[in-house]
């Protein structure tokens, strides 16, 4: 359904849907091109650790193997593993959590149950705020 605005909106709407778009292009032109990074890089690094080269210095810089580690906790054991690390000494690397997303959907609901209102244990709690955007889907 089309209705008359005035040239302001309608500029700004336009301008709007060109940025999306061209946000939209960059972002898969940046996946690819972390594609092809990482596959170079790979190459890269298999040919240094074939050739035993630690590193070496090219057009001013310095290229160099580093290995990083990297440990998630197993899916059906992540509490096992924050017992065993409390038990051990470690529980200061035990962080709970609450998803952003989640709570957000959590005091969604709780506003639509109590009059836009967040309930009174909240208090002090959480920081809500409102942000109006716009959407855009295509016209039937």
């Amino acid at each position: 359904m089309d209705i008359e605005c005035n040239n302001s909106i309608i500029a700004l709407a336009d301008r709007l849907k060109r940025l999306r778009a061209k946000r939209d292009d960059l972002n898969a032109q940046g996946k690819d091109l972390a594609d092809e990074i990482k596959s170079t890089e790979s190459q890269l690094s298999d040919m240094m650790l074939g050739d035993e080269v630690q590193n070496f210095n090219h057009a001013g810089t310095t290229f160099y193997l580093s290995t990083k580690v990297y440990a998630s906790p197993v899916a059906d054991a992540k509490y096992e593993l924050f017992d065993a690390l409390r038990e051990h000494g470690f529980g200061s690397l035990v962080v709970e959590t609450v998803n952003a997303q989640t709570l957000s959907s959590f005091i969604k609901d709780q506003r639509e149950e109590n009059g836009n209102d967040i309930p009174n244990w909240l208090d002090g709690l959480v920081n809500v705020f409102d942000q109006t955007t716009v959407n855009m889907r295509r016209a039937k």
